[in-house]
Protein backbone atom coordinates (compact mmCIF):
# COMPACT_ATOMS: atom_id res chain seq x y z
CA UNK A 1 0.00 0.00 0.00
CA UNK A 2 1.44 3.86 -0.44
CA UNK A 3 1.81 6.02 2.45
CA UNK A 4 -1.54 7.74 1.65
CA UNK A 5 -3.30 3.93 2.03
CA UNK A 6 -4.27 3.32 -2.16
CA UNK A 7 -2.71 0.62 -3.79
CA UNK A 8 0.91 0.97 -4.39
CA UNK A 9 1.91 0.73 -8.39
CA UNK A 10 3.25 -2.18 -9.56
CA UNK A 11 4.22 -2.41 -13.15
CA UNK A 12 4.66 -5.04 -15.61
CA UNK A 13 6.32 -5.27 -19.12
CA UNK A 14 5.51 -7.28 -21.53
CA UNK A 15 8.10 -7.84 -23.91
CA UNK A 16 10.78 -8.62 -21.20
CA UNK A 17 13.46 -9.50 -23.08
CA UNK A 18 13.12 -6.41 -25.91
CA UNK A 19 15.28 -3.67 -25.93
CA UNK A 20 12.80 -1.04 -24.90
CA UNK A 21 11.84 -2.85 -22.35
CA UNK A 22 14.93 -3.30 -20.81
CA UNK A 23 15.14 0.14 -20.75
CA UNK A 24 12.08 0.23 -18.95
CA UNK A 25 12.85 -2.17 -16.31
CA UNK A 26 15.80 -0.75 -15.71
CA UNK A 27 14.64 3.59 -15.26
CA UNK A 28 11.47 2.20 -13.14
CA UNK A 29 14.10 0.34 -11.11
CA UNK A 30 16.06 3.30 -10.87
CA UNK A 31 12.62 5.52 -9.39
CA UNK A 32 12.41 2.38 -6.99
CA UNK A 33 9.28 1.38 -8.52
CA UNK A 34 7.97 -2.47 -8.23
CA UNK A 35 8.96 -3.75 -11.78
CA UNK A 36 8.33 -7.48 -13.48
CA UNK A 37 8.74 -8.18 -16.78
CA UNK A 38 7.74 -11.28 -18.89
CA UNK A 39 8.37 -13.07 -22.06
CA UNK A 40 4.76 -14.85 -22.19
CA UNK A 41 3.56 -14.03 -26.02
CA UNK A 42 0.28 -11.94 -26.03
CA UNK A 43 -2.15 -13.86 -28.06
CA UNK A 44 -1.87 -16.77 -25.52
CA UNK A 45 -5.01 -15.71 -23.88
CA UNK A 46 -5.05 -18.40 -20.68
CA UNK A 47 -1.41 -17.75 -20.39
CA UNK A 48 -1.53 -14.28 -20.40
CA UNK A 49 -4.65 -14.20 -17.93
CA UNK A 50 -2.51 -16.58 -15.62
CA UNK A 51 0.72 -14.23 -16.11
CA UNK A 52 -1.90 -11.11 -14.85
CA UNK A 53 -3.18 -13.12 -12.00
CA UNK A 54 -0.11 -14.01 -10.46
CA UNK A 55 1.91 -10.48 -10.57
CA UNK A 56 -1.10 -8.53 -9.84
CA UNK A 57 0.06 -4.98 -11.66
CA UNK A 58 -1.59 -2.00 -11.35
CA UNK A 59 0.33 -0.97 -15.17
CA UNK A 60 0.93 -3.16 -17.79
CA UNK A 61 3.57 -1.69 -20.22
CA UNK A 62 3.09 -3.42 -23.91
CA UNK A 63 6.73 -2.89 -24.86
CA UNK A 64 6.47 -6.46 -27.05
CA UNK A 65 5.36 -6.78 -30.92
CA UNK A 66 6.70 -8.08 -34.00
CA UNK A 67 9.43 -5.29 -36.30
CA UNK A 68 10.98 -7.73 -38.06
CA UNK A 69 14.80 -8.59 -37.97
CA UNK A 70 16.93 -7.24 -39.32
CA UNK A 71 14.68 -4.79 -40.02
CA UNK A 72 10.44 -4.63 -41.45
CA UNK A 73 11.14 -6.32 -44.69
CA UNK A 74 10.74 -9.76 -42.74
CA UNK A 75 6.92 -8.62 -42.14
CA UNK A 76 6.18 -8.76 -45.78
CA UNK A 77 6.79 -12.45 -46.13
CA UNK A 78 5.85 -13.26 -42.53
CA UNK A 79 2.33 -11.91 -42.28
CA UNK A 80 0.38 -14.52 -40.25
CA UNK A 81 3.08 -13.87 -38.02
CA UNK A 82 3.16 -10.54 -37.94
CA UNK A 83 -0.58 -10.49 -37.68
CA UNK A 84 -0.56 -12.51 -34.94
CA UNK A 85 1.81 -10.59 -32.59
CA UNK A 86 0.80 -7.14 -33.72
CA UNK A 87 -3.33 -7.35 -34.29
CA UNK A 88 -4.30 -10.60 -32.03
CA UNK A 89 -1.30 -10.25 -29.57
CA UNK A 90 -1.66 -6.36 -28.43
CA UNK A 91 -5.84 -6.79 -28.75
CA UNK A 92 -5.51 -9.41 -26.69
CA UNK A 93 -3.48 -7.92 -24.19
CA UNK A 94 -5.36 -5.16 -23.27
CA UNK A 95 -8.52 -6.75 -23.41
CA UNK A 96 -7.21 -9.07 -20.85
CA UNK A 97 -6.36 -6.34 -18.73
CA UNK A 98 -9.24 -4.16 -19.00
CA UNK A 99 -11.55 -7.32 -17.94
CA UNK A 100 -9.15 -7.39 -14.94
CA UNK A 101 -9.38 -3.25 -14.76
CA UNK A 102 -5.60 -2.83 -15.25
CA UNK A 103 -3.79 0.48 -16.82
CA UNK A 104 -2.18 -0.57 -20.42
CA UNK A 105 0.25 1.20 -21.82
CA UNK A 106 1.09 0.40 -25.66
CA UNK A 107 4.49 1.50 -27.18
CA UNK A 108 3.23 1.62 -30.21
CA UNK A 109 4.62 3.45 -33.93
CA UNK A 110 4.15 6.73 -35.67
CA UNK A 111 5.38 5.18 -38.26
CA UNK A 112 2.00 4.85 -40.24
CA UNK A 113 2.00 7.95 -42.23
CA UNK A 114 3.95 9.59 -44.99
CA UNK A 115 4.08 13.01 -46.75
CA UNK A 116 1.87 14.28 -49.29
CA UNK A 117 0.53 17.40 -50.05
CA UNK A 118 -1.71 18.46 -46.84
CA UNK A 119 1.51 17.37 -45.06
CA UNK A 120 4.76 18.61 -46.26
CA UNK A 121 7.60 17.74 -45.02
CA UNK A 122 8.06 21.64 -43.92
CA UNK A 123 4.58 22.03 -43.10
CA UNK A 124 2.21 20.85 -40.37
CA UNK A 125 2.97 17.47 -38.81
CA UNK A 126 0.26 14.60 -38.37
CA UNK A 127 -2.05 14.68 -35.21
CA UNK A 128 -3.41 11.96 -33.26
CA UNK A 129 -6.54 12.25 -35.10
CA UNK A 130 -5.49 12.19 -38.37
CA UNK A 131 -6.07 8.58 -40.45
CA UNK A 132 -3.00 6.39 -41.27
CA UNK A 133 -1.76 6.60 -44.95
CA UNK A 134 1.18 4.86 -45.48
CA UNK A 135 0.47 1.83 -46.70
CA UNK A 136 3.86 0.50 -48.59
CA UNK A 137 4.80 -1.65 -45.45
CA UNK A 138 2.43 -4.17 -44.03
CA UNK A 139 4.15 -3.91 -40.36
CA UNK A 140 2.88 -0.15 -40.54
CA UNK A 141 -0.56 -1.42 -42.24
CA UNK A 142 -1.12 -3.87 -39.34
CA UNK A 143 0.10 -0.88 -37.04
CA UNK A 144 -2.46 1.21 -38.02
CA UNK A 145 -5.32 -0.87 -38.17
CA UNK A 146 -4.84 -2.39 -34.35
CA UNK A 147 -4.77 1.36 -33.16
CA UNK A 148 -8.35 2.30 -34.90
CA UNK A 149 -9.62 -0.27 -32.87
CA UNK A 150 -7.39 -0.36 -29.57
CA UNK A 151 -8.10 4.02 -28.94
CA UNK A 152 -11.57 2.55 -28.07
CA UNK A 153 -10.89 0.83 -24.46
CA UNK A 154 -11.08 2.96 -21.58
CA UNK A 155 -8.00 1.33 -20.09
CA UNK A 156 -5.65 1.85 -23.17
CA UNK A 157 -2.74 4.53 -23.29
CA UNK A 158 -0.75 4.45 -26.53
CA UNK A 159 2.37 6.06 -27.39
CA UNK A 160 3.18 6.27 -31.40
CA UNK A 161 7.46 6.52 -31.13
CA UNK A 162 9.75 6.81 -34.39
CA UNK A 163 12.80 5.78 -35.06
CA UNK A 164 13.61 5.30 -31.25
CA UNK A 165 17.45 6.63 -30.14
CA UNK A 166 19.13 5.01 -26.79
CA UNK A 167 22.53 6.79 -25.59
CA UNK A 168 24.65 4.02 -27.08
CA UNK A 169 25.50 1.92 -30.17
CA UNK A 170 22.66 -0.74 -29.59
CA UNK A 171 21.85 -2.67 -32.75
CA UNK A 172 18.10 -1.40 -32.42
CA UNK A 173 19.09 2.14 -32.15
CA UNK A 174 18.09 4.31 -35.33
CA UNK A 175 21.40 6.04 -34.71
CA UNK A 176 23.25 2.36 -35.14
CA UNK A 177 21.35 1.43 -38.03
CA UNK A 178 21.67 4.33 -40.46
CA UNK A 179 25.41 4.66 -39.35
CA UNK A 180 25.90 1.36 -40.94
CA UNK A 181 23.64 1.39 -44.21
CA UNK A 182 25.95 2.05 -47.31
CA UNK A 183 23.53 4.96 -48.56
CA UNK A 184 20.82 7.11 -46.32
CA UNK A 185 18.10 9.15 -47.70
CA UNK A 186 17.86 12.42 -46.63
CA UNK A 187 14.26 13.45 -45.05
CA UNK A 188 13.18 15.40 -41.88
CA UNK A 189 11.52 12.88 -39.66
CA UNK A 190 10.64 12.88 -36.22
CA UNK A 191 12.53 10.75 -33.84
CA UNK A 192 12.05 9.47 -29.98
CA UNK A 193 15.18 10.19 -27.79
CA UNK A 194 14.64 7.35 -25.44
CA UNK A 195 16.39 9.48 -22.44
CA UNK A 196 13.64 11.98 -22.75
CA UNK A 197 11.12 9.82 -23.74
CA UNK A 198 11.07 7.12 -21.32
CA UNK A 199 10.70 9.04 -18.17
CA UNK A 200 7.45 10.90 -19.76
CA UNK A 201 6.17 7.36 -20.06
CA UNK A 202 5.83 6.54 -16.83
CA UNK A 203 4.21 9.72 -15.55
CA UNK A 204 1.47 9.35 -18.16
CA UNK A 205 0.90 5.81 -17.27
CA UNK A 206 0.73 6.51 -13.22
CA UNK A 207 -1.18 9.23 -13.90
CA UNK A 208 -3.85 6.71 -15.95
CA UNK A 209 -3.86 8.84 -18.68
CA UNK A 210 -5.47 6.90 -21.57
CA UNK A 211 -5.87 7.98 -25.40
CA UNK A 212 -3.51 8.12 -28.37
CA UNK A 213 0.16 10.36 -28.19
CA UNK A 214 2.35 11.45 -30.59
CA UNK A 215 5.51 10.17 -28.82
CA UNK A 216 8.02 12.06 -30.46
CA UNK A 217 10.67 15.07 -29.58
CA UNK A 218 9.06 18.25 -30.87
CA UNK A 219 10.33 18.83 -34.07
CA UNK A 220 11.84 17.01 -36.66
CA UNK A 221 15.63 16.31 -38.17
CA UNK A 222 16.91 14.98 -41.35
CA UNK A 223 19.38 11.94 -41.19
CA UNK A 224 22.19 13.51 -42.68
CA UNK A 225 21.60 16.28 -39.78
CA UNK A 226 22.12 13.57 -37.30
CA UNK A 227 24.62 11.73 -39.04
CA UNK A 228 26.65 14.93 -39.03
CA UNK A 229 25.87 15.66 -35.11
CA UNK A 230 27.32 12.16 -34.63
CA UNK A 231 30.37 12.85 -36.67
CA UNK A 232 31.06 16.16 -35.12
CA UNK A 233 30.68 14.62 -31.45
CA UNK A 234 31.28 10.95 -31.19
CA UNK A 235 32.66 9.75 -34.19
CA UNK A 236 35.20 12.75 -36.45
CA UNK A 237 36.29 9.90 -38.83
CA UNK A 238 32.34 9.07 -39.94
CA UNK A 239 31.41 9.68 -43.26
CA UNK A 240 28.59 8.66 -45.61
CA UNK A 241 26.52 8.64 -48.78
CA UNK A 242 23.05 9.70 -49.72
CA UNK A 243 20.83 8.08 -52.17
CA UNK A 244 17.31 9.17 -53.34
CA UNK A 245 14.02 7.79 -52.46
CA UNK A 246 14.11 5.71 -55.99
CA UNK A 247 16.96 4.40 -55.24
CA UNK A 248 16.14 3.45 -52.02
CA UNK A 249 13.36 1.31 -52.90
CA UNK A 250 15.03 -0.68 -55.79
CA UNK A 251 16.59 -2.72 -52.75
CA UNK A 252 14.00 -2.71 -50.31
CA UNK A 253 11.18 -5.09 -49.85
CA UNK A 254 8.57 -3.31 -47.85
CA UNK A 255 8.48 1.23 -48.35
CA UNK A 256 10.08 3.15 -45.43
CA UNK A 257 7.57 6.04 -43.54
CA UNK A 258 8.99 9.42 -43.67
CA UNK A 259 6.77 11.93 -41.99
CA UNK A 260 6.11 14.45 -39.30
CA UNK A 261 4.39 14.19 -36.08
CA UNK A 262 2.84 16.80 -33.98
CA UNK A 263 3.39 16.67 -30.78
CA UNK A 264 1.29 19.42 -28.77
CA UNK A 265 -1.03 17.18 -27.36
CA UNK A 266 2.05 15.87 -25.61
CA UNK A 267 3.78 18.89 -24.79
CA UNK A 268 0.33 20.10 -23.28
CA UNK A 269 0.15 17.13 -21.22
CA UNK A 270 3.11 16.69 -20.25
CA UNK A 271 3.26 20.31 -18.62
CA UNK A 272 0.54 19.49 -16.23
CA UNK A 273 3.24 17.36 -14.30
CA UNK A 274 6.18 19.37 -14.68
CA UNK A 275 7.67 17.44 -17.45
CA UNK A 276 9.58 19.30 -20.60
CA UNK A 277 10.67 17.21 -23.85
CA UNK A 278 13.79 19.22 -25.64
CA UNK A 279 13.48 19.34 -29.22
CA UNK A 280 15.02 17.24 -31.59
CA UNK A 281 18.16 18.92 -32.57
CA UNK A 282 18.90 20.00 -29.01
CA UNK A 283 18.11 16.39 -28.18
CA UNK A 284 20.22 14.73 -30.49
CA UNK A 285 22.99 16.65 -29.46
CA UNK A 286 22.82 16.16 -25.78
CA UNK A 287 22.28 12.12 -26.54
CA UNK A 288 25.22 12.72 -28.51
CA UNK A 289 27.11 14.05 -25.51
CA UNK A 290 25.88 11.72 -23.00
CA UNK A 291 27.54 8.96 -25.66
CA UNK A 292 30.69 10.99 -25.71
CA UNK A 293 31.01 11.20 -22.03
CA UNK A 294 30.82 7.31 -21.74
CA UNK A 295 33.48 6.13 -24.19
CA UNK A 296 30.69 5.24 -27.17
CA UNK A 297 32.64 5.59 -30.30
Amino acid sequence: MAANGSKANRFLIWGGEGWVAGHLKTLLEKQGKEVFSTTIRMQNREEVLAELDRVKPTHVLNAAGCTGRPNVDWCEDHKEETMRSNVIGTMNLTDCCFLKGIHCTVFATGCIYQYDDKHPWDGPGYLETDPANFKDSFYSDTKGHVEEIMKHYTNCLILRLRMPVSDDLNPRNFVTKISKYERVVDIPNSNTILTDLLPASILLAEHNDTGIYNFTNPGAISHNEVLSLFKEIVRPSFTWKNFTLEEQAKVIKAGRSNCKLDTTKLVNKLKEYNYEVPEIHAAYRACFERMKAAGVQ
